[in-house]
């Protein structure tokens, strides 16, 4: 990133470019992710590809996208708020621009990532129960059916069904604002706390230090090419390192169960029941779909920021 100061608006604008430029990109990825994640006993799929190729057919091309508008209507404001205070703490907690410890970039980090949930715990929300509506259609079929027809002989029916009952983010905000209230659309928000503190302790400091690889002598900044390689790995190791945490995140958040699948009480009985039930690979569920779409959706993000697009167009709009 570059050492000349960026308004507050222009890191928004870079931030939200970064997002949807991102998400469009990796969102069937994400998709796979949840399916995974929430597996439990029946195994629908046997891994991001197998899924990938059931949703397709069961629920045509457009199926992978579920749940992406709400996700690149609210990823705007979540990565915009992410990067500016990441930013903003970082300014906060250096002295006379010294270089930061790395104490306190984990500082930083953390205060992003805690700032973030007020947007990512409700938009998560409604993602998950979009994204997984596929996956418990295709369950209640597979029952039906007693057993696991091929997926040629099922695909239609299925994708019928399911697009005639097919929920929208409006749909399940309005029930839960209706039955819950506000803190319907913030279930989840200490599990989702949980793993985004410790990604952005884990990310924006690793970030920082590769980056600073990049550049030939003193005083330049990393290329963009090194900026994304960057990005993209200090995403991908973040994703890793906290995918436990996201898969009792998602768990937590999902409504809807199917046949004969655990509900739970809250974080910690949830990391209770997987690990007695399952074994301890169930908290690795989807975290290779997850270092897939974190990385490139973070290089992203660092590329735009780099190259200051926000500033661009602001100072030849205004």
């Amino acid at each position: 990133m570059a050492d000349h100061k960026i308004s507050l608006p222009a890191k928004l604008i870079d931030g939200g470019i970064a997002g949807l430029v991102g998400v469009t990109c990796v969102f069937p990825i994400d998709l796979a992710k949840t399916r995974l994640q929430n597996q439990q006993g029946q195994r629908l799929y046997t891994g991001m590809l197998d899924c990938l190729v059931k949703t397709v057919r069961q629920e045509g091309y457009f199926g992978m996208y579920r749940g992406a508008a709400v996700n690149l209507t609210l990823v705007t404001p979540e990565k915009a708020i992410k990067l500016a205070a990441n930013d903003f703490f970082r300014n906060l907690l250096s002295n006379d621009g010294k270089k930061l410890t790395l104490f306190k970039e984990m500082l930083a980090g953390c205060g992003a990532g805690t700032c973030q949930v007020i947007i990512t715990t409700p938009m998560e929300m409604l993602k998950i129960q979009l994204q997984d509506a596929g996956r418990l259609a295709a369950q209640k079929t597979v029952s039906a059916a007693g057993g696991s027809p091929p997926p040629q002989a099922r695909s239609f029916s299925t994708s019928t069904a399911a697009a005639r009952r097919r929920p929208s983010a409006t749909m399940l905000a309005r029930e839960l604002l209706k039955t819950k209230g506000i803190s319907g659309l913030y279930r989840g928000i200490g599990a989702t706390l949980v793993r985004d503190v410790p990604f952005s302790m884990i990310y924006f400091p690793l970030f920082a230090n590769l980056n600073k690889l990049g550049p030939r002598s003193p005083g330049e900044t990393a290329p963009f090419y090194h900026s994304f390689i960057a990005g993209c790995g200090a995403g991908a190791v973040a994703a890793v390192a906290v995918t436990p945490l996201d898969v009792i995140k998602t768990r937590l958040q999902t409504l809807r169960k199917g046949v004969g699948e655990d509900t739970y009480r809250g974080t910690v009985d949830c990391a209770r029941r997987i690990w007695q039930r399952e074994g301890y690979s169930a908290f690795l569920k989807g975290a290779g779909c997850r270092a897939l779409v974190i990385a490139p959706l973070f290089g992203i993000a660092q590329v735009v920021y780099f190259f200051g697009i926000g500033e661009y167009l602001l100072a030849n709009l205004g």
